[in-house]
Formats: structure tokens, sequence, C-alpha cells
């Protein structure tokens, strides 16, 4: 395991669901209480450019994890990108993201955090399906320019506290996550719509918010209240 600045634990990680193998990038802050999957709708999700920001912004207090992983196999990934099977199978990615937070759930590093989704696109369905299948396990979703219309069979057994981020230009999601949001029975749970944002956040400061508005909801959902007490009183 090798050892970056502040004591930061950056482990690359496979995790085996039969004979599939999965890539993976866990970074760990020495004072962690809780970690964040990211649901990317493609195999890329180590190596995207917004997941990786946004991942960097969530570990700058040192209180959340991240774990960035490919949910395809570079064969799956290279079909993908000629029919985008996967890309729209919702139920296949979100059975990925289960074996995952079970795979989290038993591993000896990761198995005393809160686990928290963040998902984009259709990974912001897939999220939502799989958080609906782990009720217990999952503390936490958040998804930006979530395809929440994919999971609506699931929208009524989600539990976790769930924001959904999308651009004030992006008219066909904004109506979709409010669908969705009257679904959703969770008692917390909010819509957020950052002004002159289009689906991609591509805008100056777009980014930067999505950010700042997931670290406070996996801050708050996904620490344990006896650390933000004491943390405040400091």
């Amino acid at each position: 395991m090798n050892k970056i600045s502040l004591q930061v634990e950056e482990q690359i990680v496979i995790v085996e669901l039969g004979s599939v193998r999965l890539t993976g990038e866990l970074v760990v802050p020495p004072d962690a209480e809780g970690i964040v999957l990211f649901a990317h709708s493609t195999g890329s999700s180590q190596y995207n450019t917004r997941n990786h920001y946004l991942a960097h912004v969530l570990r700058q207090e040192g209180r959340l994890a991240t774990i960035l992983i490919d949910l395809l196999t570079r064969e799956e990934e290279t079909i993908d990108q000629r029919t985008k099977h996967f890309h729209y199978d919702i139920n296949f990615l979100a059975a990925r993201l289960v074996a995952i937070t079970d795979w989290l759930l038993e591993n000896l590093n990761t198995r005393h955090f809160k686990i928290g989704y963040f998902g984009a696109d259709t990974g912001g369905g897939a999220a939502l399906l799989a958080a609906a299948a782990r009720p217990t396990a999952v503390g936490a979703v958040v998804s930006r320019s979530g395809y929440t219309d994919l999971a609506n069979e699931a929208l009524s057994c989600v539990q976790a506290p769930t924001l959904f981020i999308v651009g004030e230009n992006d008219f066909p999601i904004i109506a979709m996550n409010e669908d969705a949001l009257a679904q959703i029975p969770a008692q917390n749970k909010q819509m957020k719509i950052i002004p002159g944002a289009t689906h991609q956040f591509g805008e100056p400061g777009a980014l930067e918010e999505v950010g700042r508005l997931s670290s406070e909801w996996f801050k708050h959902y996904l620490i344990p209240f006896h650390f933000k007490t004491d943390t405040n009183r400091q």
C-alpha cells in the first residue's frame, strides 16, 4: 500500500465477482469515518476527470474516504462503446454496485465505514436501485444529472437520505428528478438546482458547487454524530 501526502492511504483494489474482476482506486484519509462509492454509467469511473475532482473535494477535510471503481470490465466497456448495451442496463449496473458494497462491508479497511453513493447520469439511477437493495448499508445518496426514471420500480423503497443535483438548463432532468423525489419515501431528500448549469456542469464554478453540496450532504449523513459534535467543540 502506497503512502501519499498527509498519510492518506491510496490503494488499487480488485473486486472479484466470480470470473469478473473489477479494478478500482481506494483512497482512505487517516481520520475517515465514511466512504463514498462513485457510480459511473460507463466502465471508466476511475479515469473520469470529473469523478477524480469530486472525489478529491470529498476527501479534503479527511473525514471521507472514496472508491472510484470501474463497473464494467475492459471487454464489456469495448462492447458498450459501440452499442451502449450496458450504459442503460440499470439492473446490471446496480447489481455491480451491490456487489461492490458487499465487498466494502467485508474488507478489513472499509467495513467500519458508513457507505454513500455518488451517481452520475444513468449511474444516478443505478445508485438509487442499489440503495433500495441495501437499505441498512447505504447511508446517503447523491445523484448528479441522474436518469432517475430508470429506477422508477425501486424509488418507493429508497430509505437513504437522497440529494439530487441538476443544472438549471437541464430541463428534462429537472422534471425527471422532481417526479422521482415525490416517489422516494426517505425523510431527508432534496433537489438542488445550480444556476446557469447544463447537464455536464462544464460552466465556470458549476462543478465546484456540485462538490460543495455533495461534501456537505455526505459529511452530514455519513460522519457519526459523536465525531461531528467533538469537531464542533474544538
